[in-house]
């Protein structure tokens, strides 16, 4: 997948398994996300992922996320 922009469709893996959700921004600075902190830069940025299922946020390398089918 290319990179990623705000509002895609995206699934990634899980622990519990394959999840889907929305990409809600690029990050390119350091961060938190439910008091984890995510390192990201302009080199290395991360995609802050809304999950369809829980409404959680996580953060992911574009590498990591796929175009939801769907």
């Amino acid at each position: 997948m290319a990179e990623p922009s705000k509002g895609d469709k995206v699934a990634w893996n899980t622990s519990q398994g394959r999840t889907t959700g929305t990409v809600e921004e690029k990050l390119t600075s350091d961060t938190k996300i439910k008091g984890q902190k995510i390192k990201a830069s302009e080199d290395d940025p991360k995609f802050k992922v809304r999950s369809d299922k829980t409404g959680a946020e996580a953060a992911h390398k574009a590498e990591a996320l796929g175009k939801r089918k769907g």
